[in-house]
């Protein structure tokens, strides 16, 4: 979908369109969700400060999520795919993959399903949509890119070979700014430049994803399509513009942090017992700490204790400065389900550091079974 949560509220709002907008809170301690294509222009991105974007587009408009609505949407897109082919793998609300290989109408052309696809969905929601064709996940990835906003773009078997070849490493799936970084420094800028490597090579100094890397840089991807899949982890992790030292700055990332996973978690449908948070720190040195309850998570004022408190465990100097911050929550598979769960008391003004929302749902919640 293009700039999805963006277009929504857009579509849903008239005043909005053709404006710079974001989605997210215009606060010291906000982030940009998403932000629309007019936004774009002026170098807004999403997970970027807010203050950094203020600063970037006086005029930005700034709205509150509605993830609901989102959700909703996502699942309307969700039945078109459906009825098409089983074989859908969502990668977020508004991405996924599509198997058509063997496909319900017994359309014999991939470039044909998608074209009416996207029609369909301007239809129903009155949203526009990019694809990608290919024979295989990473070249229909970066296809689905390629003509963006409301295109597609097709590359077949035959065109695969070059046009990997002349791919620019930034768009390899995976590659992001640390890592191109490191490729550049090798002379990789390209992925031409990727095939003087041996796979050997690219495992040693990118570890096991100079597997792909490999395999990439010559228009090779043997994932299938897998519509449902275990999962045993979930969570996310952001990368400050600048580090931070000041525990109340740390506080506020980790909280907008929280909040963003308690969003996929509810999702999902997850519902794991182990919360790990991650540091790293200006000298790229990392630290995790991990704690492990009794029974799954099911508040989000149970999740944002836990998180605070691995926050305050890690005892670190007031000197050292951290660039990256991330919140897991795992450790769902072979859960028994007890009938109880875990009480939480009211700790009042200790947690004034969230919305009062948060605060509520703090407060005691009587034994269920």
């Amino acid at each position: 979908m293009d700039a999805f949560y963006a277009s929504i509220e857009q579509r849903d709002h008239p005043e909005y369109r053709g404006k710079p907008l974001a989605v997210g809170r215009a606060a010291e301690r906000g982030v940009v969700a998403a932000a629309s294509y007019e936004a774009r222009r002026w170098g807004i991105r999403s997970a970027m400060p807010s203050l950094t974007a203020m600063n970037k587009c006086p005029e930005l408009i700034f709205v509150p999520a509605r993830f609901d609505v989102y959700r909703a949407v996502s699942m309307q897109i969700r039945s078109i795919f459906l009825e098409y082919t089983d074989l859908v793998e969502p990668l977020s609300l508004d991405e996924a993959y599509l198997d058509v290989t063997e496909n319900k109408p017994g359309i014999p052309s991939a470039t044909l399903i998608a074209r009416d696809i996207r029609r369909r969905i301007r239809l129903a929601t009155g949203l526009t949509a990019s694809a990608g064709v290919s024979f295989n996940k990473f070249l229909a990835k970066v296809a689905s890119d390629y003509r963006k906003p409301n295109g597609m773009f097709v590359i077949r078997p035959e065109e695969a070979d070059a046009f990997a070849e002349a791919l620019k490493i930034e768009q390899f799936w995976g590659v992001g700014k640390v890592t191109a970084e490191k490729m550049h420094r090798l002379g990789i800028h390209t992925g031409g430049d990727l095939r003087r490597f041996t796979e050997e090579e690219l495992t040693l100094v990118f570890g096991k994803g100079g597997h792909s890397y490999y395999l990439n840089a010559r228009g090779e991807d043997d994932r299938d399509v897998i519509p449902e899949r275990i999962r045993k982890s979930l969570g996310a992790e952001t990368t400050f513009l600048s580090d931070i030292c000041e525990r109340e700055e740390l506080l506020g990332r980790l909280w907008e942090i929280a909040q963003e996973v308690w969003d996929r978690l509810s999702k999902h449908f997850f519902a794991g017992r182990t919360v790990t948070l991650k540091l790293k720190f200006a000298d790229f040195r990392e630290m995790t700490r991990r704690k492990t309850l009794s029974a799954a998570i099911d508040r989000f004022g149970l999740f944002w204790m836990v998180a605070r408190e691995l926050l305050d465990s890690t005892n670190i100097e007031s000197d050292r400065r951290i660039r990256l911050m991330g919140l897991t929550v795992s450790n769902a598979e072979g859960e028994q389900n007890t009938g109880y769960r875990q009480l939480l008391l009211d700790f009042g003004d200790e947690w004034d550091d969230g919305p009062a929302a948060s605060r509520e749902a703090l407060r005691y919640e009587p034994m269920t079974r």
